[in-house]
Order: C-alpha cells, then sequence, then structure tokens
C-alpha cells in the first residue's frame, strides 16, 4: 500500500464554490483528513451543472471535492458553532473563502479560532484579501480577471475584452492556498508555531500578468488585447490550417534558425526584419504573420503537427473537449480517474496533476453528499442525529432539498 505524504494532516474545510475546495482537495488527494463543512443545504456549487443522472447531484462539486468527509452545521446556533469548535481543538488547517467581515461575525476569525488551538494554520481565500479598501467585497472569477488587467488582454485588440476560459482566478489562487498552507506547515513541524495564509483573487490574476506589468511600470506602456500573439515571442501564434487551427511557438533564434531550414526557407534567415527575435515581434503584424499563414496554410492539423514535432519546433493542434479526452496523452497521465458514488456508481473525475514516486495521491471516494458523516465526524447515534436535525443544527440530502 502507497504511502500517504498527509496522512494524520486534519483539515476543517469551511470553503464553498472552487478555489478554497480545489485547494483542499489536494489535500485530501495525498491522504489528509479533509472534513468539508457545508450550511444546511449545502454549498452553492451543489446547484451548478452538469448533474449526475441518477442522484441530481453536481458533478462540478464531485470533481473538486473527493476524498472529503462532508458534514452540515448551522453555524448561526450556538449548537453548531460549538460542535465547529471541537473539530478545532485537535484540527491542523482551518480554511474558508467568504468575504472580508463575515468570518469575525460568524465567530470564526483567526483571533478566534486561534484562541481554541493556538497552533492552527488558519487558510483565507477570498476576493481581494482581508486587509484591503474593498475587502468586504464579493467576488467571483470574472470580476477578479477584469480588475485586476487579465480581461483587458484577453481577446483581439478590435473586439471586446474576453475572460479567460477556466477559471484561471479560483484555480491558481488555489494552488497559492495550497501552497502557502504547506510553507506555513514546514514553518510549524519546525517552530511549533501556526499562522494565518492570506490569498486573494485578485493578488493571483496580477501575478500572472507576466510584462504587462514591467511594459508599464519601466517603459509606461499600456498593454492591450493582442489575439493569440505573444508580444514578446515571433513567431509564437494560432495559424488557421484546412481542417482547423494549430499553435506554433518558436521562441527563439535557434529554433528560428531550425524552423525556417526545415520548411525549406532559408533565405527568411537572411532578412534584415526577422534577423532577432525581436525585430521579428516588431515586424510580427505587418510581415511575418502573413508569412508563417501561407506556410501553416498548406497543411492539416496532423500534417503540421508531425512535422514540428520531427523538426523539434514546439507545436500542436487546437482540439476540442471530444479530442482532448480521446488523445493517448490523456490516459497515459491519468488525467480522468474512476471514482464510485453511493447512487450513481462509476463516475469520472479529473486525475492528479502532481505523480509523486513514493507518496502519490489517491482518489479513493466520490464527493460527500450533504451530512454524508456527519454521525461519524461528531460521534452521534441515529437518535441524537435525527434531534439535531429537528433543532435545525445539522442536516443530511434526505431532510433537505437541493
Amino acid at each position: 500500500m502507497a504511502k500517504k505524504a498527509l496522512e494524520g494532516i486534519k483539515v476543517i474545510d469551511l470553503t464553498s464554490a472552487l478555489s478554497g475546495p480545489f485547494a483542499t482537495m489536494f489535500f485530501a488527494d495525498y491522504g489528509a483528513e479533509v472534513i468539508k463543512v457545508e450550511p444546511l443545504g449545502g454549498e452553492q456549487s451543489r446547484s451548478w451543472g452538469p448533474f449526475l443522472k441518477k442522484s441530481g447531484e453536481s458533478n462540478f462539486y464531485g470533481n473538486f471535492n473527493r476524498n472529503k468527509k462532508g458534514v452540515s452545521l448551522n453555524l448561526k446556533t450556538e449548537k453548531g458553532l460549538q460542535m465547529l469548535y471541537d473539530l478545532v481543538k485537535d484540527a491542523d488547517f482551518f480554511w474558508e473563502n467568504y468575504r472580508g467581515g463575515v468570518t469575525k461575525r460568524l465567530k470564526i476569525d483567526y483571533d478566534t479560532i486561534k484562541q481554541i488551538n493556538p497552533n492552527i494554520i488558519y487558510v483565507s481565500g477570498s476576493g481581494f484579501g482581508t486587509d484591503s479598501p474593498i475587502s468586504y467585497r464579493p467576488c467571483y472569477d470574472i470580476v477578479s480577471q477584469a480588475m485586476a488587467g487579465m480581461l483587458n488582454l484577453t481577446g483581439y485588440p478590435d473586439q471586446d475584452p474576453v475572460k479567460v476560459g477556466p477559471s484561471v482566478a479560483d484555480h491558481v489562487s488555489g494552488i497559492y492556498q495550497a501552497v502557502g498552507a504547506l510553507i506555513a506547515l514546514h514553518h510549524r513541524d519546525k517552530t511549533g508555531e501556526g499562522q494565518f495564509v492570506d490569498v486573494a483573487m485578485f493578488d493571483t490574476i496580477f501575478s500572472l500578468l507576466e510584462n504587462a506589468v514591467p511594459d508599464y511600470t519601466v517603459d509606461g506602456v499600456i498593454d492591450q488585447r493582442n489575439g493569440n500573439i505573444d508580444p514578446s515571442i515571433a513567431p509564437f501564434d494560432v495559424y488557421k490550417v484546412k481542417d482547423g487551427f494549430c499553435a506554433v511557438g518558436v521562441g527563439n533564434d535557434r529554433l528560428w534558425a531550425k524552423f525556417c531550414n526545415y520548411i525549406g526557407k532559408p533565405e527568411l534567415l537572411e532578412d534584415e526584419r526577422f534577423k532577432t527575435n525581436t525585430l521579428r515581434c516588431e515586424n510580427y503584424k505587418s510581415a511575418l504573420r502573413d508569412v508563417m499563414q501561407e506556410w501553416a496554410g498548406q497543411y492539416t492539423k496532423k500534417e503540421l503537427e508531425d512535422m514540428m514535432d520531427e523538426a523539434g519546433i514546439p507545436c500542436g493542434p487546437v482540439m476540442d473537449m471530444k479530442e482532448v479526452i480521446e488523445h493517448p496523452q490523456t490516459e497515459a497521465r491519468d488525467l480522468l480517474l474512476h471514482v464510485q458514488h453511493p447512487i450513481d456508481g462509476d463516475v469520472e473525475v479529473q486525475g492528479v496533476v502532481a505523480k509523486m514516486s513514493e507518496t502519490p495521491a489517491e482518489i479513493t471516494t466520490a464527493a460527500p453528499m450533504v451530512g454524508q458523516d456527519n454521525k461519524e465526524v461528531f460521534g452521534l447515534t441515529d437518535e441524537e442525529a435525527r434531534k439535531l436535525e429537528e433543532e435545525g443544527v445539522i442536516s443530511s440530502t434526505s431532510s433537505c432539498k437541493m
């Protein structure tokens, strides 16, 4: 049986939607006991499709909450709050992604929680952080992409700004939360000292803007939408081929020479407009893009991919979801895995990215239904659970409407 890197670690997870559940998913996949604490009706992402056919459970929710135990608590009741405090006493992590001010109102802020467990590592994921002028604002991915500059950089110059497709602010801030948590855990292992970890989606998007930041701070240039073109590398773009599109990235002068010789156009190497990467960037839109498009348009996706593969030039076809899921790479990397849902049976979830040689992750259980593990986690008898449900302190799938 494989060793579990985070076995023995206990996480109290009050997060909802995406960034927090994505972060705590890593801990659950690597063996930590993650107890997901939801409000009585379940957290908001349970209403986001697609939905499993038999149970009606959200597979969006299911992807990011696998391997976790699920309980439900009404934190606005004195009894529910005390039951949460009892869980905190021997926990390693307390995780939440409320907007600023909410945790203090609920009496679950860092100062309160560390009074119960002084060594706790408290992770807060939010839209704007806990100490900013707009920390009180609610936030979703599209808002953070808009306010931190990403929307203004995404899309084509003659069209409206476009959100990056998947929720990149949620996903990457979730990764930052997990990394921050592990750094804090390492520090605690050395010193015994817990701490507060604060990650904001606005900050996350700002950290991903690459040259757009120094372009302004160094040169005073406000970058604008540029389509698929990389303003600092050329050719680095998506080209139309006979049966779709292909991305090609010629990232340096060495690859440019290799590319020109391979496609039988060594004369491009002597063209003064294309001799260096800087010159190619300057002359891309006016000249080089047309050269590249004329060349690429002669081939199918497969033909162009095979040629560039042989030449050692980074290239890939633009694939739809069917093509991605059926690609041998997806299977080889175990990017879709099977888990058994108590009602729906076999369900596919996205796999684990970080492959560990000695302590591999495992996906062993489906995401819990509302209050599925109330009795186990709180040590309740059937009668005690029934009484707490009647009092509105806890709930389960059978006692609430999703």
